[in-house]
């Protein structure tokens, strides 16, 4: 009778308590509950404890309030958001990106052989600035993108195959601190050249995820980078917010329970000690 008796003590504690956290929620406002789970960290799916293989994602596009953005980040893997300047919601993205535990870059527009200079966005670096304006334009990005620990380029095909338009910009980097992902636009960049002479870190692109808007295409892709990481240690991918951010968001999602069977997802940040000593930077 006494263990039933205690028993029954604890179910009517345990109600009341229940009543009482109940009650508290109900006092919230909707838009107050909404607002402190944007800003909590997204709840991580597990790593497998024993794997030396490791994926790094990277979305790029952030900054404009482009299709994808919240299913993006709310991904269950730590990602790398990769948030351009000087657009309307810039700072948000990378605030918000911060928040829920996600490596910030600064995802700088640079100089295409071909495109429309309209996707360039504001401020962009142009092979036909001198070298005092391209510093000048780089540093005012650093300082847009709050929370930045690295860059990569917004196109750039024409810009990272050009060695003094480069050099400017890593110069920059080491200055700030940051390490430099080459989104490898063009097969002539000169970025691991320039990155090296002047001991900035350096990763680089593996594998665009989304280049071509269809869910087919992105399965194909996945299926490459599931390839490379049966032989590879590490692979860095590229997908975007965007046109193709719901196809891409969407076929992560998916993919990831499987993949996090045999790979730990990192962001770019853990990759780099790594990097740093294979280089000797």
């Amino acid at each position: 009778m006494e263990n039933k008796g205690h028993a029954a003590d604890g179910s009517i504690r345990r109600i009341r308590l229940w009543l009482a956290v109940a009650v508290a929620i109900g006092s919230l406002s909707a838009g107050s509950l909404s607002a402190a789970a944007a800003a909590e960290p997204i709840p991580m799916t597990p790593e497998p404890t024993e794997t030396s293989s490791r994926i790094a994602i990277v979305i790029d596009d952030f900054g404009n309030r482009m299709k994808g953005t919240k299913e993006m980040l709310e991904l269950p893997v730590h990602l790398t958001a990769a948030v351009m300047p000087f657009l309307p919601s810039t700072r948000e993205d990378a605030e918000l990106a911060h928040a829920k535990g996600h490596d910030v870059i600064v995802h700088l527009p640079m100089e295409p052989v071909r495109g429309n200079p309209n996707w360039l966005g504001p401020k962009a670096i142009l092979t036909s600035l001198p070298d005092e304006e391209i510093r000048k334009r780089v540093e005012e990005a650093i300082a847009d993108v709050p929370h930045a620990v690295g860059m990569n380029n917004h196109m750039g095909s024409k810009a990272t195959a050009d060695e003094r338009v480069m050099r400017v910009v890593l110069q920059v980097c080491k200055e700030k601190g940051l390490f430099f992902l080459d989104s490898r636009t063009s097969y002539k960049t000169v970025v691991p050249k320039v990155a090296r002479e002047l001991g900035v870190p350096l990763l680089q692109n593996d594998v665009f995820l989304d280049d071509v808007y269809t869910a087919n295409h992105v399965a194909r892709q996945l299926a490459v980078v599931r390839k490379k990481l049966e032989k590879d240690e590490k692979c860095v991918v590229i997908g975007h917010v965007g046109p193709p951010g719901l196809i891409t968001s969407g076929a992560l999602k998916s993919a990831i329970p499987e993949l996090q069977k045999k790979v730990k997802f990192v962001t770019l940040s853990q990759i780099l000690p790594d990097e740093a000593l294979k280089t000797g930077q």
